[in-house]
């Protein structure tokens, strides 16, 4: 296993037509997918072999860095589970249940939360006291395995966990899954719409946009700030608030932005390494998410702020706050990420760890509430002032 924080950098021929076709898949491709899977067993099993079922390894050791797709990847590691095995038969059982509930969900245009698929699937077996499932993170493993074996993401499952995340701006969306709905982001009110888990092309269209780029935005308050300012219609820009690190339908949304409509990606943090973080995942991908990093991250994104200079610059000195032992750490660990290795990202890193302080995003609102709107990110994008 790979040493923590230090991944291994692969060099790859990048195949932009298959990237494509994984992000055209519906749910009749992903259903036959599983069917494939199924009957493979079911051939097994009428030759008299032990039934198989494999899927990806997503342990640190099997993370790697592709240079040339700028995201993180998964090795080419794998695991297989039998079912003759008594170390995997309780496991080998619950993966078929999960395969055969997502198959329905699939092929008669439903979708469930990762909880309601714990409770659909939860019973006891025939005349035993054995339950299928105990725990929800059993049918939450075997759905993370599902997913992986076929090469998908969750969501393509039909299959969901609690949303986060807001929109705003002058965007149009079709809801095609419920009665084509079409409404646009910039007249829902301030509060905008909350970005759903399911953020698939045959779900949600993007109708229209009429924007020169996304900002993304870790912090509600500072995206209801840059609501509150009308910055979004006066700047042309599609606001993306996370609310902390991005959930997965936020991060597919902000992909397709991207990828759909060729929208430049900037994203606006604290100033800190978990805010550098999240900026990373948007960019590169998760170590977590590593399979899907395709579907998800934006490798073109670049960050706007807040940086540790700007702490100089605007005269920020008073309302810093100091870095907690835990930052620190994050620190360390982010300055062996290969992803972080650009001499930018690598001084930013040393000097937080040297100063001992850390910028929040609300600490502009101590030159005025009209700051951050009116000066601090209109200059920054117009001069070009990012990481990258």
């Amino acid at each position: 296993m790979a040493k923590k924080g230090k991944k291994k950098v692969v060099k790859r021929v990048s195949s932009k037509a298959s990237i494509r076709k994984k992000e055209l898949e519906g749910p009749k491709e992903i259903a036959e997918r599983i069917k494939k899977i199924a009957m493979e067993m079911v051939k097994e099993i009428e030759h008299g072999k032990n039934p198989r079922f494999k899927t990806k390894l997503r342990g640190r050791g099997n993370v790697v860095f592709d240079e040339d797709l700028g995201i993180i990847t998964l090795g080419d590691k794998s695991a297989t589970r039998t079912f003759l095995n008594i170390a995997h038969a309780r496991k080998f059982l619950q993966t078929t249940l999960v395969m055969s509930k997502t198959y329905e969900y699939l092929t008669h245009n439903k979708t469930a939360s990762i909880r309601e698929v714990y409770y659909e699937l939860k019973h006891t077996i025939g005349n035993t006291k054995e339950n299928t499932f105990e725990d929800q993170r059993e049918s939450d493993a075997c759905i993370v395995d599902l997913e992986h074996s076929i090469d998908t993401i969750r969501e393509k499952l039909n299959v969901h966990a609690n949303p986060k995340g807001t929109l705003y701006g002058d965007i149009t969306l079709v809801d095609r899954q419920h009665h084509n709905d079409t409404f646009n982001c910039l007249k829902l009110g301030r509060g905008g719409w909350s970005i759903m888990s399911r953020m698939e092309p045959h779900e949600i269209e993007i109708k229209k946009i009429n924007a020169k780029y996304v900002l993304v935005i870790e912090t509600s308050a500072m995206y209801e700030r840059l609501v509150e300012e009308d910055f979004a219609r006066k700047n042309k820009a599609i606001l993306v608030g996370t609310g902390g690190q991005a959930a997965r339908g936020t991060r597919r949304l902000i992909h397709r932005l991207h990828f759909e409509h060729k929208l430049p990606v900037y994203v606006f943090t604290d100033g800190d390494p978990y805010g550098w973080y999240i900026y990373s995942v948007i960019k590169q991908g998760s170590m977590a998410l590593a399979a899907h990093s395709s579907l998800l991250a934006c490798p073109t994104a670049k960050y706007i702020g807040m940086t540790l200079e700007d702490v100089e610059e605007y005269g920020l000195q008073n309302v810093t706050e100091k870095m907690k032992p835990t930052d620190i750490k994050r620190a360390k660990e982010m300055l062996a990420y290969e992803w972080f290795k650009n001499k930018p990202w690598q001084n930013e890193l040393k000097k937080a760890m040297q100063l001992k302080i850390r910028i929040e995003q609300q600490a502009l609102a101590n030159k005025s509430l009209e700051f951050v709107a009116k000066e601090y990110l209109p200059k920054k994008i117009k001069n070009k002032e990012f990481l990258p």
